[in-house]
């Protein structure tokens, strides 16, 4: 063993692994020297050694940064799985062996079994800047998984309570970094008692610089520098409703553009797809990529692009009058536009079962919350529903549960979930799949303790203990406050272009002087991209694209001056219902 850096035993570590002597010389010399002030460095030749301190790190309560390991390690990479779920991990291999076949398989079988989060090139070179950025790329994901290091906010609450629920989903899927700590923790009792809080009920917050004793969400995220009220401005030339990636797309390409853009979100940025904690299959990000991390990376793009956000208020009314539009924000404040761009994507559908409603947001969760995960040590959860996000979840909370169990209606995933989740899931030992299965029933004193489950082939249910209930099974669009006058299919997915026109033709009504784009819907300057478009394929790619082309077709209906799609309804000036 070779110990880089002796000083400091609370550091965070990073450990190695190679049975390549010289190989490994140059990996403690790379790590060493850029890592080991802040890390505590430990380098093996055996792997039984390696093996052997990660125990003794395990039972010492030490925490695990980073994993590094050659083939011979796949046995410690596995085992760092389990032991340090927010543990990155890392297959060292030789530059150039992904051309040898044997190294490729290894690499794509470990990553099918989640025993590592991707393949690292060893250095080859001094200072090999290659490898310094895959290091580094780990170490930041790891620092903004909810380590116990100093976080920008710290979130202290009682064990799966409810409000503390709350507030950590709203900082995960801001991306914003923090860690929970329960109130009956050690660290958490410290802060509580350094801050006179000593004994408190509801979630304490500690930002930067200020405390924050059971705050709403609003007030969180105001405290967190985020702007949730309309400033003096009102007139701009586009407004985009939802910060889901159709909206943050729309953002990014429109103020790219020049146009004088607001966008609007009620909840977070990202929508669904900022609670995905890997979505492996967007272009471009080899290892995958955060929801959270994604939105983050497209709001700051269009900030830098000039977008002005408005963060935690809904829109709750859409009218047109003359070649303008008006949206009526949930604060009563209003906002003017030439051009409206609805991205409001999805809501998650409710099971419906009255003593399990009363138990959402403890232990009962609608959409994947990943912020949960970590609370969920030693426990067994349930996931209903079989499609991608269903699979995701199912994935991350596997790294921290005893058992993950998935409950579908009908026989296979085979309809409804990628073949690459598939084949992760049915490696993975402690996650299993129960077809032909529902959930009935189930309840708690305060929080989720048990559920029921019947088998429709036997008609027979039966009670299991679970500690967290993560409920995806399908969706509806957010709709509800857009005008009548907006075409939508028979599920509430809003119609454009053609299928806008066949629409109205259908209902008997005017078709107008023009048709409409093909992202437009029959209010003329009013598109729709996303989930929430009738005929969307229901990809984060797909709504990225959507966006793209929306807006290149909102700056033609601008710069043409377009004439109206419902002449009688806009020449008169009445406001649509």
């Amino acid at each position: 063993m070779s110990e880089s850096h002796r000083a400091g035993p609370g550091l965070p570590v990073v450990l190695a692994l190679d049975d390549d002597r010289d190989a490994l010389v140059l990996i403690e010399q790379q790590l060493t020297r850029r890592y080991a002030s802040d890390y505590r460095i430990i380098c093996f030749a055996s792997p039984v050694e390696a093996r052997e301190q990660l125990e003794e790190l395990t039972r010492a309560g030490d925490e695990i940064a980073l994993v590094l390991a050659g083939l011979c390690g796949a046995d410690l990479l596995a085992r760092t799985r389990n032991d340090h779920p927010r543990a990155k991990r890392g297959l060292l291999v030789p530059w150039g062996s992904w051309a040898d076949r044997s190294t490729a398989d290894a690499i794509l079988h470990e990553m099918a079994l989640g025993h590592i989060d991707y393949y690292v090139l060893k250095p080859w070179r001094s200072p090999d800047e290659y490898f310094h950025r895959t290091i580094t790329e780990f170490l930041h994901e790891w620092s903004r998984s909810g380590s116990t290091q100093t976080q920008e906010i710290e979130v202290v609450a009682a064990p799966r309570s409810r409000e503390g629920h709350e507030l950590t989903t709203l900082l995960s899927r801001n991306g914003i970094p923090h860690v929970l700590l329960s109130c009956e923790s050690e660290r958490g009792r410290q802060r509580l008692e350094e801050s006179g809080h000593s004994g408190a009920d509801q979630p304490v917050v500690y930002l930067m610089n200020r405390v924050l004793v059971k705050p709403t969400r609003e007030e969180l995220i105001r405290a967190y520098g985020v702007q949730t009220e309309l400033g003096d401005r009102r007139e701009f030339d586009l407004i985009i409703v939802g910060g889901g990636p159709a909206g943050l797309s729309a953002s990014v390409y429109a103020s790219s553009e020049g146009l004088e853009t607001l966008t609007i979100e009620g909840e977070a940025i990202g929508g669904q797809a900022g609670a995905s904690s890997l979505i492996r299959n967007y272009m471009g990000f080899h290892r995958g990529l955060g929801g959270a991390e994604l939105a983050q990376r497209a709001y700051q793009q269009a900030w830098v692009f000039g977008t002005e956000f408005l963060l935690m208020r809904e829109v709750e009314s859409l009218r047109s009058e003359g070649a303008r539009h008006i949206v009526t924000i949930s604060d009563g404040s209003e906002a003017y536009a030439r051009a409206v761009v609805l991205a409001t994507g999805v809501s998650y559908r409710r099971l419906g079962i009255p003593e399990l409603e009363t138990l959402s947001g403890a232990g009962v969760f609608y959409g994947a919350s990943f912020s949960e995960a970590q609370t969920l040590a030693g426990h067994d959860v349930y996931i209903v529903g079989g499609g991608n996000s269903a699979g995701q979840s199912a994935m991350h909370l596997s790294r921290f549960a005893s058992n993950v169990f998935i409950v579908i209606r009908g026989p296979s995933l085979a309809d409804s979930m990628s073949q690459y989740l598939r084949e992760v899931i049915e490696h993975t030992d402690n996650v299993q799949v129960l077809k032909n299965t529902t959930v009935v029933g189930g309840g708690g004193e305060g929080k989720l303790e048990h559920l029921v489950l019947r088998e429709s082939d036997s008609g027979e249910s039966r009670r299991v203990e679970a500690a967290a209930l993560f409920v995806l099974i399908g969706a509806r669009p957010r709709i509800d406050w857009l005008p009548e006058t907006i075409e939508r299919d028979q599920w509430g997915y809003v119609k454009t272009g053609s299928d806008a026109v066949a629409a109205k033709a259908a209902r008997g009504l005017p078709l107008g002087q023009r048709d409409p784009y093909s992202y437009e819907t029959c209010v003329a300057g009013v598109f729709a991209v996303g989930d929430l478009r009738h005929g969307a394929v229901k990809r984060v790619a797909s709504a990225v694209g959507d966006a793209s082309v929306a807006i290149r077709q909102v700056l033609e209906y601008l710069d043409s001056g377009s004439p109206p799609l419902a002449p009688a309804v806009q020449a008169s000036g009445m406001a649509l219902p």
